[in-house]
């Protein structure tokens, strides 16, 4: 764990005797635990300052600050450029004055990451970057002591908190970086140093923000830009602009996906519904039969990811198969049961047209009478029209029941009446209350229903309302 002495470091240059160590750093009084670090940053809704005393009688140390907290009662280090640190430490709770939170935030962590021997996998894309972090970390802990970023703690403040979660014992970091604005997986390299870069896909969530698809690739990109010659990118050859990425780095390209062509990949790939995939893996000479419990044939790809990093960091196969095996990550899609006995499929996190399109082929995957109830996919900018109506189209051929939430999902619903889908089965929702309304008069035991929209939309509310109670 990092320490007083190390924040002091990172700041100012200067390592003063400061024995205090910290047991994690934390941006929410509520998570603060005993020996922690609390960073208080300006929001434009809440104020971390506010929240100071609450982290102290949580046990806080130490709080980065900004600015002055009137009556607050604590011990003052001031870091800030050009001034002088006392002869000694003053003890805990100390007030650790800075510029700038997020960036001496920063700072810290970037500090810190150099202190450690620690490899780096970093991981991006726009569809399946978390369940990708997730059991890339699963299988690399049959081997190495590894840390993953909890959650989706994967920008500027997130993944320099989640680096500062690593001690010396760690072996190997599996980190999540988000994409928002072009230079920002360039700025998370920077801190983490990643060794290690998988790429999902490039796709359009966040076309709203970052222009358009091509520019979305070169935001991807940087991560294969940022990796060391002897660094490993692990590229997805079934994505043309994640395999063109290839001309783009220095380090050794592992290529996975369904085409022989690739470096790693599968085929013979059978969906066992809810009971996970079947598949068949082919390596160099080697081939290797598995059956894990992911859903939907589109997971092929996150095994592959998962294998592809097993072997890149020197992993059997018998340990890579074991991961994969023990993994029951599924972040995205739940399943429940409703009242009526019907069967949920709560993938309300997110959507974007790929993840969509994944979604109802699973749908499609399973026995019973089949429901979607598809919602508004945002921040898609210019490919709004065309998402919704791709979406539509699928839903028509998946579907025995459709219904729509939303502006943009009531365009779901009109691709899909212009594709054929019987009207009496087609149900334009503004509501989530007349969705629930609806699902309760509609749903039997015989059905399976997914649920999926963006998650601004929040449609987590309509399965909170069916879902069964114990």
């Amino acid at each position: 764990m990092f320490g007083l002495k190390d924040v002091i470091a990172a700041l100012t240059g200067k390592t003063p005797d400061a024995p205090h160590l910290f047991t994690e750093a934390a941006i929410d009084s509520r998570q603060v635990i005993p020996g922690g670090l609390f960073i208080a940053i300006p929001g434009k809704r809440v104020d971390g300052h506010d929240f100071i005393p609450q982290a102290f009688a949580r046990g806080a140390l130490a709080a980065l600050v900004q600015r002055e907290v009137p009556g607050l009662t604590c011990n003052t280090l001031d870091l800030r450029p050009e001034r002088p640190l006392p002869a000694v430490v003053p003890p805990p709770p100390l007030c650790l004055r800075v510029e700038d939170t997020v960036v001496a935030l920063q700072t810290i962590a970037r500090y810190w990451r150099r202190q450690l021997s620690v490899r780096v996998i970093g991981v991006t894309g726009s569809v399946g970057k978390s369940t990708t972090k997730e059991i890339v970390a699963e299988v690399l802990a049959q081997r190495y002591r590894t840390l993953k970023n909890p959650g989706n703690l994967n920008n500027e403040i997130g993944l320099p908190l989640s680096i500062l979660r690593l001690t010396p014992g760690h072996e190997r970091a599996v980190l999540e970086m988000g994409f928002y604005v072009p230079g920002e997986i360039a700025f998370l390299c920077e801190i983490a140093r990643p060794v290690v870069g998988v790429v999902t896909n490039v796709g359009l969530v966040h076309a709203e923000r970052a222009g358009s698809q091509e520019a979305i690739a070169r935001g991807k990109a940087e991560l294969v830009q940022a990796l060391p010659p002897d660094g490993v990118a692990v590229l997805n050859y079934d994505d043309p602009w994640v395999r063109r990425m290839a001309e783009q780095t220095v380090a050794r390209v592992l290529f996975y996906g369904l085409d022989p062509a690739a470096d790693l990949w599968a085929d013979e790939i059978v969906s066992l519904g809810l009971e996970g995939l079947k598949l068949r893996l082919h390596y160099q000479d080697e081939t290797v039969h598995l059956r894990v419990p992911l859903l939907g044939r589109h997971s092929a790809h996150t095994v592959l990811r998962a294998a592809a990093v097993g072997l890149a960091e020197g992993l059997d196969w018998p340990e890579i198969v074991r991961g994969l095996r023990h993994s029951n990550t599924q972040l995205r899609m739940v399943t429940v049961r409703a009242d009526s006995g019907a069967l949920l499929i709560d993938d309300t996190y997110n959507a974007s047209p790929q993840s969509m399109l994944a979604a109802l082929n699973l749908l499609a995957e399973l026995p019973g009478r089949r429901v979607a109830v598809l919602g508004d996919m945002l921040e898609l900018g210019p490919y709004e029209a065309e998402g919704h109506r791709l979406v539509g189209l699928r839903a028509a051929e998946v579907a025995d029941v459709l219904v729509t939430l939303g502006r943009l999902g009531a365009q779901i619903a009109d691709s899909a009446r212009q594709a054929g889908f019987p009207a009496e089965a087609l149900h334009v929702c503004a509501c989530h209350e007349e969705v629930v309304d609806f699902l309760r008069q509609e749903l039997t035991a015989q059905d399976v229903v997914l649920i999926k929209g963006s998650n601004g939309l929040g449609m987590h509310r309509i399965v909170a309302a069916l879902e069964k109670k114990a």
